[in-house]
């Protein structure tokens, strides 16, 4: 049998996590790695999202794009967000999933129920460069009217 040397006493408990409500969400793509899909057919790209931004700052989101599947429909699915993605972030040739790491986009987050366990969780729908915060202007007070050369001096 292991020997394990932990104090539940000194590590608070795992409360689970629901899944963050619909939305977009400023994120960027911590981690990424190549698997084969269960039944050994073909081999997906699995992309791990943390939200960097807002009240849910630090939680992880994941897509699985299709890379290789009998399913040409899948692959081509799986080609369009990829394609999204990259050109989210503006990286449009990719050679290395980590060339997409840590640049920050804009994803959008749908909530979807399990039919089985009717809880729910989330999918990405959408990817886009990242929202930035435009500075809101003052207006500038309109110049006062210029007088033409066909007014007369006194009307000056």
């Amino acid at each position: 049998m292991p020997a394990l040397t932990f104090n539940a006493n000194n590590v608070a408990p795992s409360t689970g996590f629901d899944a963050i409500p619909a939305g977009k969400y400023q994120a960027v793509i911590s981690q990424s790695s190549i698997k084969a899909t269960r039944n050994g057919a073909g081999s997906y790209l699995e992309l791990t999202f943390d939200i960097i931004d807002g009240e849910y700052k630090g939680r992880k989101l994941w897509s699985r794009l299709n890379i290789e599947n009998p399913s040409q429909k899948a692959v081509a699915v799986a080609q369009s967000e990829l394609s999204a993605i990259c050109h989210a972030v503006g990286v449009l040739e990719l050679f290395q999933s980590e060339q997409l790491h840590d640049l920050p986009m804009t994803i959008t987050v749908r909530c979807v129920k399990n039919p089985d366990t009717d809880e729910m969780s989330n999918e990405i729908k959408g990817y886009a460069a990242p929202q930035t915060a435009t500075p809101v202007r003052k207006a500038q007070a309109a110049p006062p009217p210029v007088a033409s050369n066909n007014t007369a001096p006194w009307k000056r």
